[in-house]
């Protein structure tokens, strides 16, 4: 039971927050009552809902947490949640998605809400390690996967995390996604890297993250979902969104005969764009030869169960072998059909 009293009611209405949450095991003093109602804070009991008290910050952490730079970064936490939520990359209160505020504070999502119907006053701000320092909902449970971004990568400044159905359909089957398919992927995002399963929010999910991030904007994480980071929220988020916009059309071209690929010289024409724009990747120094040396078609389906080298299905292939494998079963179906009406 935590006990709620004038001291830690006016630790809380100094942070700037309306909303104060609270369940069973919170109670509130009348004193702290009174100071929240005189503030203006409005007191909400939820018992589904995951509140959290809010440490008392320093002044210095209050005045950030109000300044019109946090407020304006909520918001924008808030839009791309609705985006991602719209896009049907978050299912339930999946996903999370995090944002650098100053260098050792970050605003964060909170635990257990739809990223679809957040409000800014549900947020939350932390420090590095995860402590809660401002905000009445409890932070999302996977911070430590967007801190291993942060402190392997000062550029990084916004980190989402989701579970994009057909990203999600390489992570679940162990793949990485190949390149050299599409000049997007290529330069705003690069080669998308993949993490064998560890368990979510743990500390070796995070030491996985934490190798793979410095040189990769866009990760999948086996049998979970997908985590990038940006020089903005919105940023962050294209990156998700780009990942799965290819994921989805190398699943529907695999239906389809033939396949093609950038050059070599065409992907160091791209690398060349690509560090125009101080973004990082892992190939610069290849040749392009070594940009070319795997087929990505066999890559994704000779290795892994498809039909030919190419696709899984042919449809050239089965319209050659269809009459002579179709013939017998024609007859006996026709036979069957006139026999029942001549009855």
């Amino acid at each position: 039971m935590t006990l709620i009293a004038q001291k830690e009611a006016q630790a809380f209405v100094a942070t700037g927050a309306k909303e104060f949450r609270y369940n069973s095991n919170i109670r509130l003093t009348p004193g702290a009552k009174d100071i929240f109602t005189e503030a203006g804070v409005k007191l909400v009991f939820d018992a589904a809902a995951a509140p959290c008290v809010a440490a008392a910050a320093s002044g210095d952490d209050n005045a950030l947490w109000t300044s019109p730079k946090a407020e304006q970064l909520r918001k924008e936490i808030c839009e791309i949640g609705k985006r991602m939520w719209l896009r049907e990359y978050c299912d339930g209160n999946g996903g999370n998605i995090s944002c650098r505020l100053g260098p050792d504070r970050f605003i964060c999502t909170p635990t257990g809400v739809s990223k679809g119907f957040m409000t800014p006053e549900m947020l939350c701000m932390v420090d590095i390690d995860g402590n809660q320092l401002a905000g009445t909902w409890k932070r999302t449970s996977e911070f430590k996967s967007h801190a291993a971004i942060y402190r392997a990568t000062p550029d990084a400044i916004a980190v989402c995390h989701a579970h994009p159905c057909y990203a999600g359909a390489f992570a679940i089957k162990g793949l990485t996604p190949p390149p050299r398919l599409i000049p997007e992927l290529e330069v705003f995002v690069g080669t998308i890297e993949f993490t064998p399963y560890k368990t979510p929010g743990t500390p070796e999910m995070a030491e996985e993250i934490f190798q793979r991030a410095p040189l990769h904007q866009s990760i999948i994480m086996g049998n979970h979902g997908v985590i990038t980071w940006g020089k903005t929220v919105e940023d962050a988020y294209f990156k998700m969104e780009i990942t799965d916009a290819y994921c989805r059309t190398i699943i529907h071209a695999q239906s389809l005969p033939g396949g093609q690929a950038i050059s070599g010289e065409g992907m160091k024409d791209l690398l060349k764009l690509k560090s125009g724009l101080d973004l990082p990747d892992d190939r610069y120094d290849l040749k392009p030869a070594e940009l070319a040396e795997v087929d990505p078609w066999a890559e994704v389906c000779g290795q892994h169960g498809c039909s030919s080298p190419v696709t899984p299905w042919n449809p050239q292939s089965y319209e050659q072998a269809a009459p002579a494998e179709l013939e017998p079963l024609v007859q006996k179906l026709t036979e069957e059909i006139l026999k029942n009406l001549n009855k």
